[in-house]
């Protein structure tokens, strides 16, 4: 029977598929020599010296040798080919070097570097690499083993480095990126690695970012080792700087119908040491298994080894998906920088597909059905590692049932459950067998053996979390000397254990642990790693590290630096520091211990950051909203937002930070910061559809108004909760909240204030079907605003009125008032308020019946909200454009758009809406042309939303923005 000897990981020996034991570890090095040395004799003198390396030998070591190869002599009898002689003045191993993955790996190297054809020297690199499954020879602890460990492994690197050359000649840049940043993580001094990087991303067409990472490795290399980069680094960065054509990738005139037929090999290593999970791998055997794409999703708590299990079941099954294996990290959560957008996935599985990188399509709908083209009728495993939700997951699944897709992520990924039938695999810490297992093989039997009261308290303070067992494994097994009785020690001997985490993750006591970590740190990274540990939110950028630290940016930099490389925050590629979970836990507990008015003034700083900063961004988002007066910023330097784009993203990067930044002023008694904070999230939160968000910023706003004794901010923070609650449902609420602002607007005389609470009272009178008494509110609102001589807000009431006349029934007045709302509002360059206008002259000539004139003001509104970034009516405008198509015998394009409007409420959660629009392309694809045209506008008329039943929008085309 065929055999394989594998030494490029544990050693093993394999005899027709199966492991054959061969002894332990002092036998497997006299295999591990024999078979680097294969076909050669190796003196007895020198087998003993590689075997024990200068130890401490046997009583008689020759005769030890010979038991150990009659051993082995024993377990490989009957194989083919394989013999072990005695040979003068030694021993000698026969085997085919084929069999031997070491001598495999050096010979298919050495092919690929005999030149010829460059994809057939990147395939014999590639399958060179794949031989390996960890570190060469496992755990095996000789001299003479550990220098042959090293030399292997600078010959991988080498071989790695001579693969992404090829792959780089060979146009596949793209798809290098996320690779080589992983290496250069790795190797952060390599040249020749940061070289290619530089490259790849140039040809990536990032150019800034290819400019700054040469910029951080000439700053690296000059602090570290006094150096300035290479000839070779130097001369690709001038290049880079004139665009040199020299450095164009080559291109192929290649169709996407061309890629050649390739078996992708994607998956990272499997875990080295793996246990227990019997009863979620046999859920997974069961849930990839079925018919139609099996899709399983694995979630739980953080570190309890999600990644680890998908890896593993991976591997153990390859073997059945022979069309290939391909891998993504979506980075949904943890220290691994910004998620990628499903269409930069699809750009890589494609390009692992054989499409090369120029003929990958740009439309990413193109894109997606040529990865469905693809996958068509192939066996494939597709994984995908730490998704963050469902829309991330969805464009990435291929079509056919011959496939498989492995999704792991920390939340319950209801989406794909509900709509794509996924088995969910919920996973628990490891039992107290498989905890003990776990740290047994990590130190070894006769460690644990020896201190059994030691090994039971280690396993009870780490209780179950697969992370907190590595975590204290490493540390034992860094200094092999340590009791650990003295382990336990230390942990016993710390402060109080974190607490529980959030989400039901189990708290364990690490806190010593990270303290080995924390001790050594400079005076002034301990006081910035304490900062974080307080700083609202889960992450910081750099404007609130600064503001936290109050030193100078380049200093900040530095510090933040020390705390990396201490493996206590991590930079992510979206520039933001993450601490893990018990980290910040940890780091909360460091900064009780700072000067109380040292910890608050930092607080009290970094909360002026996110109000001045938020405070612009929605001056610049909503300008014809009423300004609010902001105290000036105390030590800190708002981040600049050139305009409403940078401001959306900003937003949206910082959104948890500002929540807790609320939070975190109304704790500090800073009661105009807490509702100012709710003002400035308004027209995100508007344009994101986060309406539990908006009504819970204002809730805490409210309360903060009555205690600042501030009349203006109680009017407005009751009004912007009443339009809150009546997002949410709570009409009586919401009516309640008005009366009052109402009634201390009229009592203060503020006319402007009076206007928007009768603007805001349209929207509630609307929302429980009172067209008329909203008409009423929005005619009151009008007149105040044009008294006070705000043209902006004019147009806009002027719009509500416009709209409410059309509620009931008085169709050519609403267009008359909508229309000159509309040359008003252009007039004054309000954008949204435009485009609700459009809306809104959409539903008057709907109404009258001129299709054609509603879907002209439909596509405009359309246009505009998503010029604005605008998701939440970008949904709305792309369903209501779909009932103006169908009206006029469209059907493709109304089914088009139904189904992209269905796929953006789905990502808003806006289930209701989402089903609607199912059952809507059900009938559509059912009904006949004439008469289900008119059975579908007429449900959606008697909504009085065109086509949008049941489908509430808060008074939508006049919604209070004072």
């Amino acid at each position: 029977m065929a055999v394989e000897f594998r030494l490029l990981g544990d050693i093993q020996a394999l005899v027709g598929g199966r492991p054959v034991d061969v002894g332990h570890a002092r036998q497997r090095c006299v295999l591990a020599v024999l078979l680097v040395e294969a076909n050669l004799v190796v003196p007895s003198a020198q087998l003993v010296d590689r075997v024990w390396g200068g130890g401490r030998l046997p009583n008689r070591p020759v005769n030890t040798l010979h038991t150990y190869l009659a051993l082995l002599r024993r377990a490989l009898t009957g194989v083919d080919g394989v013999a072990i002689e005695r040979c003068a003045p030694g021993y000698r191993l026969t085997v085919d070097p084929a069999a031997v993955d070491v001598l495999r790996f050096h010979d298919l190297v050495d092919e690929a570097r005999a030149g010829g054809d460059d994809e057939r020297s990147a395939d014999l690199l590639e399958q060179a690499l794949r031989l390996w499954r960890g570190d060469p020879f496992g755990t095996l602890d000789t001299a003479w083993l550990n220098n042959a460990r090293t030399v292997l492994l600078m010959r991988r690197q080498a071989a790695r480095l001579d693969l992404t050359d090829l792959r780089l000649r060979l146009g596949r840049h793209a798809a290098l990126v996320p690779e080589l940043h992983d290496q250069v993580e790795e190797n952060p001094l390599d040249e020749r690695l940061a070289g290619q990087l530089v490259l790849a991303l140039y040809r990536s067409e990032r150019r800034s970012d290819a400019l700054a990472h040469y910029q951080r490795i000439r700053r690296r290399l000059a602090e570290e080792l006094g150096l300035e980069p290479g000839a070779a680094l130097r001369t690709l960065h001038q290049q880079v700087l004139a665009s040199a054509p020299a450095l164009d990738a080559p291109r192929r005139r290649v169709t996407a119908r061309s890629a050649p037929d390739v078996v992708p090999r994607q998956l990272p290593a499997g875990p080295r040491l793996f246990v227990g999970r019997s009863g979620p791998l046999r859920r997974l055997d069961e849930a990839l298994s079925g018919p139609g794409v099996a899709v399983a999703v694995v979630t739980g708590p953080g570190g309890v080894g999600k990644s680890s299990l998908a890896l593993h079941w991976a591997h153990a099954n390859a073997h059945r998906f022979p069309d290939g294996q391909l891998f993504a990290n979506l980075r949904g959560f943890g220290p691994a920088g910004a998620p990628p957008a499903p269409e930069e996935v699809l750009h890589s599985f494609l390009e692992a597909l054989g499409v090369p990188a120029d003929a990958v399509p740009r439309n990413p709908d193109a894109r997606a059905a040529l990865y469905r083209s693809l996958t068509a009728d192939k066996r494939l495993l597709v994984v995908l590692d730490n998704a963050g939700g469902s829309p991330q997951v969805e464009p990435l699944l291929p079509g056919s049932p011959s496939c498989a897709v492995l999704v792991t992520g920390r939340r319950y990924l209801g989406g794909l459950v509900v709509a794509h039938g996924a088995a969910a695999v919920e996973l628990d810490v490891l039992s107290g067998p498989e905890s003990e297992e776990l740290l047994t093989r990590r130190l070894g039997a006769g460690r644990t053996a020896a201190e059994p009261a030691a090994t039971a308290e280690l396993l009870a303070a780490c209780a179950g979390l697969p992370l907190a067992l590595d975590i204290v494994a490493a540390r034992a097994a860094r200094t092999a000397r340590l009791p650990l009785a003295e382990l336990a020690e230390d942990m016993r001997s710390s402060a109080a254990r974190l607490d529980a985490l959030d989400g039901g993750e189990l708290g364990v006591d690490v806190r010593a642990v990270l303290s080995w970590s924390h001790a050594p740190l400079a005076a002034g990274s301990r006081r910035l790693f304490a900062l974080l540990g307080a700083a609202p939110g889960p992450d910081s950028g750099l404007a609130a590290a600064v503001a936290l630290a109050g030193l100078p940016t380049s200093r900040t930099k530095a510090v933040l630096r020390d705390l990396e490389d201490a493996n206590l925050v991590r930079r992510h590629r979206d520039g933001r520091w993450r601490m893990h979970d018990l980290v910040r836990l940890y780091a909360a507990e460091r900064a009780g211990e700072l000067a109380a008015d040292e910890r608050a003034a930092a607080l009290h700083r970094v909360v002026d950051l996110y109000l001045h900063t938020a405070v612009a961004g929605e001056r610049l988002l909503n300008p014809h909203r009423d300004p609010v007066e902001v105290a000036p910023a105390a030590g800190c330097e708002p981040v600049d937002l050139p305009d409403q784009a940078a401001a959306m993203r900003w937003f949206e990067a910082e959104h948890a930070c500002l929540l807790a930044a609320q939070r975190l002023a109304d704790e500090q008694g800073r009661h105009d910061a807490v509702w100012q904070l709710a003002w400035s999230l308004s027209t995100f939160h508007r344009r994101q559809g986060r309406f539990a968000d908006q009504h819970a910023v204002w809730v805490l706003g409210l309360a903060a108004a009555t205690r600042s004794g501030s009349t203006g901010a109680l009017v407005l923070t009751r009004r912007r909760l009443a339009l809150a609650c009546a997002r949410l449902g709570r009409h009586d609420e919401a009516v309640d909240h008005l009366r009052q602002a109402l009634e201390l607007a009229e009592r203060t005389g503020d006319r402007r204030a009076q206007a928007h609470t009768h603007q805001a009272f349209g929207s509630i009178r609307e929302a429980t079907g009172d067209h008329r008494a909203a008409l009423a509110h929005l005619a009151r609102a009008l007149h105040l605003f044009r008294a006070v001589g705000t043209p902006a807000q004019e147009g806009e009431a002027r719009n509500g009125v416009g709209w409410y006349l059309a509620q009931v029934g008085r169709h050519r007045q609403a267009r008359a008032q909508c229309e000159l709302a509309l040359a008003l509002l252009t007039a004054h360059g309000h954008a949204e308020a435009v485009a609700n206008t459009l809306d809104s002259l959409r539903y008057v000539h709907q109404q009258l019946g001129d299709w054609e004139r509603a879907l002209h003001h439909g596509l405009r509104a359309l246009d505009l909200y998503r010029e604005l970034g605008n998701a939440f009516e970008e949904a709305n405008a792309l369903d209501h454009v779909a009932a103006a198509h169908l009206a006029l015998g469209r059907r493709d394009e109304a089914r088009r758009c139904w189904r992209q409007a269905r796929e953006r409420y789905l990502g808003q959660y806006r289930t209701a809406d989402a089903d609607r629009i199912g059952r809507q392309l059900v009938d559509l694809e059912g009904s006949t042309h004439v008469e289900g045209t008119l059975d579908l506008l007429r449900g959606g008329a008697a909504a009085g939303r065109g086509g949008v039943p049941g489908h509430d929008r808060g008074g939508g085309r006049h919604p209070a923005r004072g």
